[in-house]
Protein backbone atom coordinates (compact mmCIF):
# COMPACT_ATOMS: atom_id res chain seq x y z
CA UNK A 1 0.00 0.00 0.00
CA UNK A 2 2.92 2.53 0.66
CA UNK A 3 4.09 2.08 -2.36
CA UNK A 4 0.96 2.25 -4.57
CA UNK A 5 0.18 5.77 -2.56
CA UNK A 6 3.28 7.14 -3.32
CA UNK A 7 3.68 6.00 -6.62
CA UNK A 8 -0.11 7.80 -7.29
CA UNK A 9 0.67 10.61 -5.55
CA UNK A 10 3.88 10.97 -7.90
CA UNK A 11 1.49 10.70 -10.81
CA UNK A 12 -1.20 12.81 -9.84
CA UNK A 13 1.34 15.08 -9.04
CA UNK A 14 3.25 15.24 -12.21
CA UNK A 15 0.00 15.51 -14.35
CA UNK A 16 -1.34 18.77 -12.73
CA UNK A 17 1.79 20.00 -13.32
CA UNK A 18 1.27 18.94 -16.89
CA UNK A 19 -2.49 20.23 -17.07
CA UNK A 20 -1.36 23.92 -15.39
CA UNK A 21 1.97 24.07 -17.72
CA UNK A 22 -0.03 23.51 -20.29
CA UNK A 23 -3.24 25.80 -19.55
CA UNK A 24 -0.41 28.22 -19.39
CA UNK A 25 1.74 27.12 -22.69
CA UNK A 26 3.78 30.39 -24.54
CA UNK A 27 6.75 31.45 -25.95
CA UNK A 28 8.41 34.12 -24.09
CA UNK A 29 10.23 36.98 -26.17
CA UNK A 30 13.37 35.99 -24.88
CA UNK A 31 12.78 32.67 -25.56
CA UNK A 32 12.77 33.41 -29.47
CA UNK A 33 16.10 35.05 -28.57
CA UNK A 34 17.27 31.68 -27.87
CA UNK A 35 15.68 30.79 -31.38
CA UNK A 36 17.46 33.16 -33.22
CA UNK A 37 20.80 31.25 -32.19
CA UNK A 38 19.11 27.63 -33.03
CA UNK A 39 18.39 28.94 -36.69
CA UNK A 40 21.82 30.60 -37.48
CA UNK A 41 23.76 27.27 -35.77
CA UNK A 42 20.93 24.71 -37.89
CA UNK A 43 21.81 27.32 -41.31
CA UNK A 44 25.62 26.64 -40.58
CA UNK A 45 26.13 30.53 -39.27
CA UNK A 46 27.67 29.47 -36.18
CA UNK A 47 25.86 30.30 -32.46
CA UNK A 48 25.35 33.96 -33.25
CA UNK A 49 22.57 36.30 -33.44
CA UNK A 50 23.72 38.11 -35.84
CA UNK A 51 25.99 36.59 -38.94
CA UNK A 52 28.22 39.42 -38.53
CA UNK A 53 28.63 39.07 -35.03
CA UNK A 54 30.09 36.42 -32.71
CA UNK A 55 28.03 37.73 -29.47
CA UNK A 56 26.45 34.81 -26.99
CA UNK A 57 23.12 36.36 -26.11
CA UNK A 58 21.87 33.32 -24.60
CA UNK A 59 22.71 32.65 -20.70
CA UNK A 60 22.51 28.99 -21.20
CA UNK A 61 25.22 27.16 -23.44
CA UNK A 62 23.60 23.70 -22.42
CA UNK A 63 19.73 24.87 -23.14
CA UNK A 64 21.15 26.41 -27.24
CA UNK A 65 22.50 23.49 -27.71
CA UNK A 66 20.01 21.01 -26.78
CA UNK A 67 17.44 22.62 -28.73
CA UNK A 68 19.64 22.50 -31.88
CA UNK A 69 20.12 19.00 -31.08
CA UNK A 70 16.48 18.47 -31.17
CA UNK A 71 15.54 20.72 -33.77
CA UNK A 72 18.24 19.22 -35.72
CA UNK A 73 17.04 15.19 -34.86
CA UNK A 74 13.10 16.39 -35.04
CA UNK A 75 13.29 18.82 -38.53
CA UNK A 76 10.10 20.40 -36.56
CA UNK A 77 9.48 23.94 -36.28
CA UNK A 78 11.43 25.24 -33.39
CA UNK A 79 9.15 26.73 -31.60
CA UNK A 80 7.27 23.49 -30.99
CA UNK A 81 10.46 21.48 -30.59
CA UNK A 82 11.35 23.83 -27.82
CA UNK A 83 7.69 24.29 -26.56
CA UNK A 84 7.99 20.39 -26.13
CA UNK A 85 11.49 20.44 -24.49
CA UNK A 86 10.41 23.04 -22.12
CA UNK A 87 7.53 20.92 -20.86
CA UNK A 88 8.85 17.82 -20.91
CA UNK A 89 11.81 18.76 -18.57
CA UNK A 90 9.98 20.92 -15.64
CA UNK A 91 7.65 17.60 -15.16
CA UNK A 92 10.61 15.70 -15.10
CA UNK A 93 12.06 18.03 -12.77
CA UNK A 94 8.97 17.14 -10.07
CA UNK A 95 9.20 13.56 -10.61
CA UNK A 96 13.05 12.98 -10.16
CA UNK A 97 12.91 15.62 -7.61
CA UNK A 98 9.86 14.02 -5.43
CA UNK A 99 12.22 10.49 -6.50
CA UNK A 100 14.73 11.92 -4.68
CA UNK A 101 13.15 12.83 -1.62
CA UNK A 102 11.48 8.91 -1.12
CA UNK A 103 15.23 7.81 -1.04
CA UNK A 104 15.72 10.12 1.74
CA UNK A 105 12.84 9.62 4.05
CA UNK A 106 12.32 5.99 2.62
CA UNK A 107 13.02 2.99 5.26
CA UNK A 108 10.95 0.91 7.67
CA UNK A 109 7.43 0.02 6.72
CA UNK A 110 4.65 1.77 7.96
CA UNK A 111 4.92 5.36 6.14
CA UNK A 112 3.40 6.84 3.89
CA UNK A 113 5.10 9.06 1.56
CA UNK A 114 2.51 12.25 0.67
CA UNK A 115 3.55 14.95 -2.42
CA UNK A 116 3.92 17.71 0.04
CA UNK A 117 6.61 20.42 -1.71
CA UNK A 118 6.04 19.45 -4.63
CA UNK A 119 2.85 20.62 -4.31
CA UNK A 120 4.17 24.20 -3.50
CA UNK A 121 6.11 24.48 -6.30
CA UNK A 122 3.37 23.78 -8.71
CA UNK A 123 0.72 25.61 -7.40
CA UNK A 124 2.78 28.61 -8.09
CA UNK A 125 1.68 31.01 -11.46
CA UNK A 126 5.37 31.40 -12.51
CA UNK A 127 6.32 27.85 -11.77
CA UNK A 128 3.64 27.26 -14.68
CA UNK A 129 4.46 29.97 -16.39
CA UNK A 130 7.93 28.92 -17.05
CA UNK A 131 7.50 25.59 -17.35
CA UNK A 132 6.30 26.06 -21.10
CA UNK A 133 8.28 29.89 -21.69
CA UNK A 134 10.98 28.56 -24.34
CA UNK A 135 13.60 29.79 -21.92
CA UNK A 136 16.25 27.03 -19.87
CA UNK A 137 13.84 27.23 -16.30
CA UNK A 138 12.61 23.81 -17.29
CA UNK A 139 16.22 22.88 -18.12
CA UNK A 140 18.04 24.17 -14.54
CA UNK A 141 15.21 22.36 -12.63
CA UNK A 142 15.41 19.20 -14.32
CA UNK A 143 19.45 19.74 -13.57
CA UNK A 144 19.14 20.20 -9.77
CA UNK A 145 16.58 16.96 -9.48
CA UNK A 146 19.13 14.82 -11.35
CA UNK A 147 21.68 16.18 -9.02
CA UNK A 148 19.82 15.84 -6.49
CA UNK A 149 18.36 12.06 -6.73
CA UNK A 150 21.84 10.79 -7.91
CA UNK A 151 23.83 12.34 -5.33
CA UNK A 152 20.94 10.79 -2.32
CA UNK A 153 22.03 7.66 -4.11
CA UNK A 154 25.23 8.06 -3.78
CA UNK A 155 25.13 8.80 -0.32
CA UNK A 156 23.35 5.81 0.76
CA UNK A 157 24.89 3.47 -1.43
CA UNK A 158 27.22 1.03 0.22
CA UNK A 159 29.41 0.25 -2.39
CA UNK A 160 30.30 3.03 -4.89
CA UNK A 161 30.68 2.09 -8.18
CA UNK A 162 33.72 3.93 -10.23
CA UNK A 163 31.23 4.20 -13.78
CA UNK A 164 28.72 5.85 -11.43
CA UNK A 165 30.72 7.74 -9.57
CA UNK A 166 32.15 9.63 -11.82
CA UNK A 167 28.80 9.87 -13.98
CA UNK A 168 27.72 12.02 -11.28
CA UNK A 169 30.84 14.14 -11.47
CA UNK A 170 30.60 14.97 -14.81
CA UNK A 171 26.90 16.02 -14.13
CA UNK A 172 28.01 18.33 -11.42
CA UNK A 173 30.99 19.33 -13.48
CA UNK A 174 27.73 20.65 -16.11
CA UNK A 175 26.47 23.36 -13.73
CA UNK A 176 28.34 26.13 -15.65
CA UNK A 177 26.90 25.40 -18.77
CA UNK A 178 23.76 25.12 -17.53
CA UNK A 179 23.56 28.20 -15.83
CA UNK A 180 26.52 30.60 -14.47
CA UNK A 181 24.80 30.90 -11.22
CA UNK A 182 24.17 27.48 -11.11
CA UNK A 183 28.18 26.81 -10.64
CA UNK A 184 27.54 27.33 -6.89
CA UNK A 185 25.63 24.35 -6.79
CA UNK A 186 27.70 22.06 -9.14
CA UNK A 187 30.80 23.34 -6.85
CA UNK A 188 29.12 22.52 -3.49
CA UNK A 189 28.62 18.73 -4.91
CA UNK A 190 32.11 18.54 -6.49
CA UNK A 191 33.30 19.59 -3.34
CA UNK A 192 31.71 16.75 -1.29
CA UNK A 193 32.52 14.46 -3.75
CA UNK A 194 35.85 15.02 -3.80
CA UNK A 195 36.41 14.63 -0.37
CA UNK A 196 34.62 12.07 0.44
CA UNK A 197 35.94 9.06 1.47
CA UNK A 198 37.23 7.06 -2.08
CA UNK A 199 35.88 4.30 -3.21
CA UNK A 200 38.12 0.97 -3.29
CA UNK A 201 39.73 1.19 -6.62
CA UNK A 202 43.22 -0.34 -8.00
CA UNK A 203 44.04 3.93 -8.01
CA UNK A 204 45.57 6.01 -5.17
CA UNK A 205 43.55 8.26 -3.37
CA UNK A 206 45.17 11.68 -5.00
CA UNK A 207 44.92 10.04 -8.34
CA UNK A 208 41.61 9.50 -8.00
CA UNK A 209 40.68 12.65 -6.59
CA UNK A 210 42.92 14.30 -9.75
CA UNK A 211 40.59 12.10 -12.08
CA UNK A 212 37.29 13.42 -10.48
CA UNK A 213 38.67 17.34 -10.87
CA UNK A 214 39.64 16.38 -14.41
CA UNK A 215 36.23 14.53 -15.20
CA UNK A 216 34.67 17.28 -13.90
CA UNK A 217 36.07 19.88 -15.30
CA UNK A 218 36.50 18.58 -19.10
CA UNK A 219 33.54 19.83 -20.53
CA UNK A 220 33.29 23.37 -19.11
CA UNK A 221 36.86 24.62 -19.04
CA UNK A 222 37.00 22.93 -22.80
CA UNK A 223 33.76 25.13 -23.62
CA UNK A 224 35.10 28.44 -21.02
CA UNK A 225 38.21 28.26 -23.23
CA UNK A 226 36.50 28.00 -26.72
CA UNK A 227 33.85 30.90 -25.34
CA UNK A 228 36.98 33.01 -24.69
CA UNK A 229 38.39 32.99 -27.90
CA UNK A 230 35.06 32.60 -30.01
CA UNK A 231 33.31 35.25 -28.53
CA UNK A 232 36.32 37.25 -26.58
CA UNK A 233 34.02 37.38 -23.59
CA UNK A 234 35.09 34.83 -20.19
CA UNK A 235 31.03 34.41 -20.23
CA UNK A 236 27.97 35.32 -21.85
CA UNK A 237 27.41 39.38 -23.58
CA UNK A 238 24.11 39.17 -21.20
CA UNK A 239 26.39 38.95 -17.98
CA UNK A 240 27.81 41.81 -19.32
CA UNK A 241 24.38 43.77 -20.46
CA UNK A 242 22.77 43.39 -17.48
CA UNK A 243 26.10 44.06 -14.85
CA UNK A 244 25.42 40.77 -13.52
CA UNK A 245 28.74 41.20 -11.14
CA UNK A 246 27.33 45.04 -10.08
CA UNK A 247 24.86 45.69 -6.46
CA UNK A 248 21.37 46.85 -6.48
CA UNK A 249 20.43 45.02 -2.98
CA UNK A 250 16.95 47.37 -2.99
CA UNK A 251 15.42 46.21 -5.90
CA UNK A 252 16.24 42.66 -4.94
CA UNK A 253 14.33 42.94 -2.10
CA UNK A 254 11.39 44.47 -3.59
CA UNK A 255 11.71 41.40 -6.50
CA UNK A 256 11.56 39.16 -3.44
CA UNK A 257 8.85 40.70 -1.69
CA UNK A 258 7.17 40.96 -5.69
CA UNK A 259 7.84 36.63 -5.37
CA UNK A 260 6.59 35.74 -2.02
CA UNK A 261 3.94 38.46 -1.28
CA UNK A 262 1.12 37.66 -3.69
CA UNK A 263 1.07 33.46 -2.31
CA UNK A 264 1.99 34.20 1.25
CA UNK A 265 4.82 31.73 0.58
CA UNK A 266 6.32 32.14 3.93
CA UNK A 267 3.50 29.84 5.32
CA UNK A 268 4.18 26.51 3.79
CA UNK A 269 7.89 27.09 3.56
CA UNK A 270 7.42 27.62 7.53
CA UNK A 271 4.99 24.34 7.74
CA UNK A 272 7.25 22.08 5.48
CA UNK A 273 10.34 23.23 7.99
CA UNK A 274 8.57 22.32 11.17
CA UNK A 275 7.53 19.41 10.17
CA UNK A 276 10.21 18.14 8.42
CA UNK A 277 12.09 18.89 12.05
CA UNK A 278 9.54 17.36 13.94
CA UNK A 279 10.41 14.02 11.79
CA UNK A 280 14.35 14.27 11.59
CA UNK A 281 14.69 15.68 16.00
CA UNK A 282 13.90 12.18 17.11
CA UNK A 283 16.59 10.66 15.22
CA UNK A 284 19.42 12.68 17.04
CA UNK A 285 21.24 13.41 13.82
CA UNK A 286 25.55 14.02 14.62
CA UNK A 287 26.99 16.25 12.53
CA UNK A 288 26.87 14.76 9.06
CA UNK A 289 29.96 12.95 7.32
CA UNK A 290 30.46 13.94 3.67
CA UNK A 291 28.87 10.82 2.45
CA UNK A 292 25.36 11.26 4.08
CA UNK A 293 22.05 12.18 2.80
CA UNK A 294 22.37 14.90 5.47
CA UNK A 295 25.44 16.57 4.01
CA UNK A 296 23.25 16.38 0.30
CA UNK A 297 20.31 17.78 2.30
CA UNK A 298 22.91 20.78 3.60
CA UNK A 299 24.60 20.86 -0.29
CA UNK A 300 21.10 21.63 -1.60
CA UNK A 301 19.91 24.15 1.17
CA UNK A 302 23.40 25.99 1.39
CA UNK A 303 22.61 26.52 -2.26
CA UNK A 304 19.36 27.97 -2.98
CA UNK A 305 19.95 30.43 0.55
CA UNK A 306 22.99 31.25 -1.24
CA UNK A 307 21.87 31.51 -4.82
CA UNK A 308 19.33 33.70 -3.16
CA UNK A 309 21.49 36.11 -1.86
CA UNK A 310 22.96 36.33 -4.92
CA UNK A 311 19.69 37.03 -6.84
CA UNK A 312 19.01 39.74 -4.11
CA UNK A 313 22.66 41.29 -4.85
CA UNK A 314 21.65 41.89 -8.13
CA UNK A 315 18.45 43.61 -8.07
CA UNK A 316 16.58 40.20 -9.21
CA UNK A 317 15.15 40.01 -12.62
CA UNK A 318 11.95 42.37 -14.52
CA UNK A 319 9.81 39.00 -15.15
CA UNK A 320 7.88 38.08 -12.03
CA UNK A 321 9.25 35.29 -9.84
CA UNK A 322 11.40 33.47 -12.59
CA UNK A 323 14.73 34.30 -11.33
CA UNK A 324 13.77 33.23 -7.56
CA UNK A 325 12.05 29.35 -8.84
CA UNK A 326 15.64 27.44 -9.08
CA UNK A 327 16.24 28.93 -5.41
CA UNK A 328 12.56 27.41 -4.23
CA UNK A 329 13.27 24.17 -5.64
CA UNK A 330 16.41 24.08 -4.12
CA UNK A 331 14.60 24.58 -1.20
CA UNK A 332 11.99 22.50 -1.79
CA UNK A 333 13.72 19.31 -2.93
CA UNK A 334 14.62 17.61 0.58
CA UNK A 335 10.29 17.61 1.11
CA UNK A 336 9.10 17.56 -2.27
CA UNK A 337 7.43 14.50 -0.09
CA UNK A 338 7.16 13.76 3.24
CA UNK A 339 6.65 10.90 5.46
CA UNK A 340 3.85 9.87 7.37
CA UNK A 341 4.00 7.26 10.17
CA UNK A 342 1.06 4.83 10.15
CA UNK A 343 1.75 4.32 13.70
CA UNK A 344 4.26 5.14 16.57
CA UNK A 345 5.40 4.95 19.95
CA UNK A 346 4.17 6.48 22.86
CA UNK A 347 7.04 8.80 23.23
CA UNK A 348 6.70 10.40 20.47
CA UNK A 349 4.66 8.86 18.30
CA UNK A 350 1.19 11.49 18.42
CA UNK A 351 3.24 14.25 18.07
CA UNK A 352 4.51 12.95 14.43
CA UNK A 353 1.28 11.02 13.95
CA UNK A 354 -0.77 13.99 13.91
CA UNK A 355 1.48 17.00 13.20
CA UNK A 356 2.89 16.19 9.94
CA UNK A 357 -0.46 15.01 8.56
CA UNK A 358 -1.53 18.19 9.11
CA UNK A 359 0.71 20.17 7.94
CA UNK A 360 0.21 17.98 4.82
CA UNK A 361 -3.31 18.91 4.76
CA UNK A 362 -2.39 22.84 5.30
CA UNK A 363 0.26 22.60 2.42
CA UNK A 364 -2.45 20.86 0.04
CA UNK A 365 -5.04 23.24 0.81
CA UNK A 366 -2.16 26.35 0.40
CA UNK A 367 -1.50 25.34 -3.49
CA UNK A 368 -5.10 24.54 -3.59
CA UNK A 369 -5.89 28.21 -3.05
CA UNK A 370 -2.54 29.62 -4.82
CA UNK A 371 -3.14 27.82 -8.00
CA UNK A 372 -6.44 30.39 -8.45
CA UNK A 373 -4.64 33.30 -7.41
CA UNK A 374 -3.82 35.98 -10.01
CA UNK A 375 0.01 37.52 -9.45
CA UNK A 376 0.73 40.73 -8.44
CA UNK A 377 1.33 42.51 -11.91
CA UNK A 378 -1.64 42.67 -13.95
CA UNK A 379 0.65 42.70 -17.39
CA UNK A 380 -1.23 45.85 -18.46
CA UNK A 381 1.59 47.91 -17.70
CA UNK A 382 4.88 47.83 -16.30
CA UNK A 383 4.65 49.44 -12.46
CA UNK A 384 7.32 51.63 -10.97
CA UNK A 385 9.31 48.66 -9.77
CA UNK A 386 10.08 47.51 -13.11
CA UNK A 387 8.67 43.99 -12.62
CA UNK A 388 5.57 42.52 -14.34
CA UNK A 389 3.88 38.89 -15.00
CA UNK A 390 5.43 38.75 -18.64
CA UNK A 391 3.13 36.06 -20.06
CA UNK A 392 0.37 38.17 -19.25
CA UNK A 393 2.30 40.86 -20.56
CA UNK A 394 2.36 39.38 -23.95
CA UNK A 395 -1.03 37.54 -23.85
CA UNK A 396 -2.52 41.29 -24.12
CA UNK A 397 0.20 42.75 -26.20
CA UNK A 398 -0.14 39.94 -29.03
CA UNK A 399 -4.10 39.22 -28.46
CA UNK A 400 -3.32 35.72 -28.36
CA UNK A 401 -3.94 33.32 -25.61
CA UNK A 402 -1.31 31.38 -25.95
CA UNK A 403 1.67 33.61 -28.05
CA UNK A 404 3.69 30.72 -29.42
CA UNK A 405 4.74 30.89 -32.82
CA UNK A 406 6.49 34.03 -33.85
CA UNK A 407 4.15 35.21 -36.33
CA UNK A 408 1.93 35.00 -32.89
CA UNK A 409 3.53 38.43 -32.01
CA UNK A 410 3.13 39.79 -35.64
CA UNK A 411 0.16 41.09 -33.65
CA UNK A 412 2.48 43.02 -31.21
CA UNK A 413 2.96 46.71 -31.74
CA UNK A 414 5.23 48.01 -34.47
CA UNK A 415 5.65 44.54 -35.87
CA UNK A 416 3.71 44.08 -38.89
CA UNK A 417 4.91 47.79 -39.78
CA UNK A 418 8.70 46.68 -39.15
CA UNK A 419 8.13 44.02 -42.14
CA UNK A 420 6.48 46.17 -44.64
CA UNK A 421 9.39 48.96 -44.19
CA UNK A 422 11.87 46.02 -44.78
CA UNK A 423 10.09 45.19 -47.79
CA UNK A 424 9.40 48.88 -49.00
CA UNK A 425 13.42 49.64 -48.74
CA UNK A 426 15.24 47.10 -51.15
CA UNK A 427 18.32 49.10 -51.02
CA UNK A 428 18.87 48.23 -47.17
CA UNK A 429 17.66 50.60 -44.33
CA UNK A 430 18.32 51.50 -40.21
CA UNK A 431 14.94 50.97 -38.75
CA UNK A 432 14.76 52.71 -35.18
CA UNK A 433 11.74 52.52 -32.60
CA UNK A 434 12.05 53.79 -29.63
CA UNK A 435 9.77 52.59 -26.28
CA UNK A 436 7.73 55.39 -26.74
CA UNK A 437 7.17 55.29 -29.79
CA UNK A 438 4.67 54.18 -31.97
CA UNK A 439 6.14 54.75 -35.24
CA UNK A 440 9.38 53.47 -37.59
CA UNK A 441 12.29 56.08 -38.20
CA UNK A 442 14.03 54.63 -42.00
CA UNK A 443 17.05 56.09 -42.31
CA UNK A 444 18.56 55.69 -45.80
CA UNK A 445 22.07 54.14 -46.94
CA UNK A 446 24.14 56.56 -48.93
CA UNK A 447 24.70 56.70 -52.03
CA UNK A 448 26.22 54.49 -54.54
CA UNK A 449 24.25 51.85 -52.65
CA UNK A 450 26.55 48.99 -53.34
CA UNK A 451 25.03 45.94 -55.54
CA UNK A 452 22.20 43.86 -53.76
CA UNK A 453 21.93 46.61 -51.34
CA UNK A 454 23.59 48.04 -47.96
CA UNK A 455 21.48 45.80 -45.96
CA UNK A 456 18.83 46.00 -43.08
CA UNK A 457 19.46 46.38 -39.60
CA UNK A 458 16.60 47.05 -37.06
CA UNK A 459 17.11 48.68 -33.59
CA UNK A 460 14.41 47.83 -31.20
CA UNK A 461 14.26 46.66 -27.63
CA UNK A 462 12.06 43.00 -28.37
CA UNK A 463 15.03 40.87 -29.92
CA UNK A 464 12.62 37.44 -29.76
CA UNK A 465 9.81 38.61 -31.68
CA UNK A 466 11.97 41.09 -34.01
CA UNK A 467 14.79 38.54 -34.79
CA UNK A 468 12.69 35.59 -35.47
CA UNK A 469 10.31 37.33 -38.00
CA UNK A 470 12.95 38.30 -40.01
CA UNK A 471 15.39 36.75 -42.56
CA UNK A 472 18.84 35.57 -41.07
CA UNK A 473 20.51 38.65 -43.15
CA UNK A 474 18.66 41.51 -41.24
CA UNK A 475 20.87 42.52 -38.27
CA UNK A 476 18.83 43.21 -35.00
CA UNK A 477 20.71 45.03 -32.41
CA UNK A 478 18.92 46.77 -29.22
CA UNK A 479 19.58 49.43 -26.99
CA UNK A 480 20.01 47.57 -23.95
CA UNK A 481 23.31 45.06 -25.71
CA UNK A 482 21.67 42.09 -24.87
CA UNK A 483 22.76 40.94 -28.71
CA UNK A 484 24.67 44.02 -29.48
CA UNK A 485 28.36 45.01 -27.48
CA UNK A 486 28.12 48.69 -28.30
CA UNK A 487 25.43 49.06 -25.98
CA UNK A 488 26.34 46.47 -23.84
CA UNK A 489 29.70 47.85 -22.56
CA UNK A 490 27.98 51.33 -21.93
CA UNK A 491 27.78 52.02 -18.69
CA UNK A 492 24.71 50.88 -16.23
CA UNK A 493 21.90 53.51 -15.65
CA UNK A 494 21.79 53.90 -11.52
CA UNK A 495 17.96 54.03 -10.97
CA UNK A 496 16.96 52.51 -14.16
CA UNK A 497 14.75 49.42 -15.00
CA UNK A 498 15.97 46.16 -13.72
CA UNK A 499 17.22 44.53 -16.73
CA UNK A 500 16.61 47.17 -18.81
CA UNK A 501 19.35 49.27 -17.37
CA UNK A 502 21.52 50.10 -20.57
CA UNK A 503 20.32 52.55 -22.99
CA UNK A 504 22.44 53.06 -26.20
CA UNK A 505 21.05 56.16 -27.63
CA UNK A 506 20.14 55.61 -31.34
CA UNK A 507 22.64 58.35 -33.15
CA UNK A 508 25.55 55.50 -32.26
CA UNK A 509 23.71 53.07 -34.42
CA UNK A 510 23.58 55.79 -37.12
CA UNK A 511 27.05 55.81 -37.45
CA UNK A 512 27.84 51.85 -36.70
CA UNK A 513 25.24 50.98 -39.41
CA UNK A 514 27.06 53.42 -42.04
CA UNK A 515 23.64 54.97 -43.12
CA UNK A 516 23.29 58.46 -44.03
CA UNK A 517 24.20 60.70 -40.84
CA UNK A 518 22.47 64.33 -41.96
CA UNK A 519 19.15 66.08 -41.44
CA UNK A 520 16.44 65.66 -43.29
CA UNK A 521 17.19 61.38 -43.78
CA UNK A 522 17.74 61.30 -39.56
CA UNK A 523 15.20 61.39 -37.56
CA UNK A 524 14.65 65.44 -36.01
CA UNK A 525 15.43 63.71 -32.75
CA UNK A 526 18.25 62.63 -33.39
CA UNK A 527 20.79 65.79 -33.29
CA UNK A 528 23.92 65.77 -36.07
CA UNK A 529 26.73 66.83 -33.35
CA UNK A 530 25.77 63.74 -31.40
CA UNK A 531 26.24 61.69 -34.51
CA UNK A 532 29.50 63.75 -35.43
CA UNK A 533 30.64 63.23 -31.90
CA UNK A 534 29.46 59.19 -31.83
CA UNK A 535 31.75 58.61 -34.93
CA UNK A 536 35.04 60.28 -33.34
CA UNK A 537 34.20 58.41 -30.33
CA UNK A 538 33.84 55.25 -31.70
CA UNK A 539 37.62 55.99 -33.69
CA UNK A 540 38.59 55.33 -29.88
CA UNK A 541 41.47 52.35 -30.14
CA UNK A 542 40.40 50.20 -27.08
CA UNK A 543 36.64 50.40 -28.51
CA UNK A 544 37.78 48.79 -31.57
CA UNK A 545 39.55 46.35 -30.32
CA UNK A 546 36.46 45.74 -28.85
CA UNK A 547 34.40 45.30 -31.86
CA UNK A 548 37.16 43.43 -33.51
CA UNK A 549 36.70 40.44 -30.93
CA UNK A 550 33.49 40.12 -32.29
CA UNK A 551 33.51 41.22 -35.83
CA UNK A 552 37.09 40.69 -37.43
CA UNK A 553 37.09 37.52 -39.11
CA UNK A 554 38.17 34.05 -36.72
CA UNK A 555 41.60 34.06 -37.55
CA UNK A 556 44.12 31.77 -35.29
CA UNK A 557 45.56 35.27 -34.16
CA UNK A 558 42.68 36.81 -33.34
CA UNK A 559 41.21 33.68 -31.54
CA UNK A 560 44.19 33.86 -29.11
CA UNK A 561 44.28 37.77 -28.76
CA UNK A 562 40.62 36.97 -27.38
CA UNK A 563 41.91 34.71 -25.26
CA UNK A 564 44.29 37.09 -23.84
CA UNK A 565 42.20 39.94 -23.77
CA UNK A 566 38.89 38.14 -22.81
CA UNK A 567 38.42 39.92 -19.10
CA UNK A 568 39.97 42.60 -19.80
CA UNK A 569 37.08 43.30 -22.83
CA UNK A 570 34.30 42.23 -20.11
CA UNK A 571 35.12 44.60 -17.94
CA UNK A 572 36.07 47.76 -20.72
CA UNK A 573 33.01 50.21 -20.18
CA UNK A 574 32.05 52.99 -22.38
CA UNK A 575 30.47 56.60 -21.89
CA UNK A 576 26.55 56.47 -23.40
CA UNK A 577 27.39 60.40 -24.10
CA UNK A 578 29.59 60.97 -27.20
CA UNK A 579 31.34 63.91 -25.55
CA UNK A 580 32.07 62.10 -22.41
CA UNK A 581 33.26 58.86 -24.40
CA UNK A 582 35.95 61.63 -26.13
CA UNK A 583 37.23 62.55 -22.98
CA UNK A 584 37.40 59.48 -21.71
CA UNK A 585 39.43 58.12 -24.57
CA UNK A 586 41.51 61.33 -25.02
CA UNK A 587 40.11 61.92 -28.70
CA UNK A 588 39.62 65.70 -29.56
CA UNK A 589 36.29 66.98 -30.12
CA UNK A 590 35.58 67.40 -33.71
CA UNK A 591 32.73 70.23 -33.29
CA UNK A 592 34.41 72.89 -31.74
CA UNK A 593 32.49 75.42 -29.40
CA UNK A 594 32.07 78.59 -31.29
CA UNK A 595 34.10 81.68 -29.13
CA UNK A 596 32.46 84.37 -27.49
CA UNK A 597 32.12 87.46 -28.68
Amino acid sequence: MPRTVFLTGVAVTAALFAAGAWEHRWIADDGLIVLRTVRNLLAGNGPVFNVDERVETNTSAAWTYLVWFFSWLTQARLEYVVLGLTLTLSVTAVVVGMLGSARLWGGPAGRLLLPAGALVYIALPPARDYASSGLESGLVICWLAVLWYFMIRWAQAGAVRPAGYFGLVFLAGLAPLIRPEITLVGALALLVLVFAPVPETSLRPWVFRLLTVAVAGLVPIGYQIWRMGYYGLPYPNTAVSKDAGGAKWQQGFTYLGDFVGPYHLWLPLLILAVSAFVIVRPQRLSTPALRSPAMVVLVMLVSGVALTVYELRVGGDFMHGRMLLPQLFCLLLPVMVLPVRLSGNAAHGNRVRWLVPAGVVITAAWALWACGTCAVQTGTSVGASGIVDERIYYVLGTGHDHPIRAEDYLDYARMRPMLRHIGETPDGALLLNLPSQMVWHIVPPPLPVPEGGAGHTVFFLNLGMTSMNVPLDVRVVDQMGLAYPLAAHTDRLENGRIGHDKNLAPGWVVVDAEMVDRQPWIPLHIDERYVIRARAALSCPATQDLLASTRAPLTFTRFRHNIQQAFGFASYRTNRNPSYELQRCGLEDPIQPVAPR
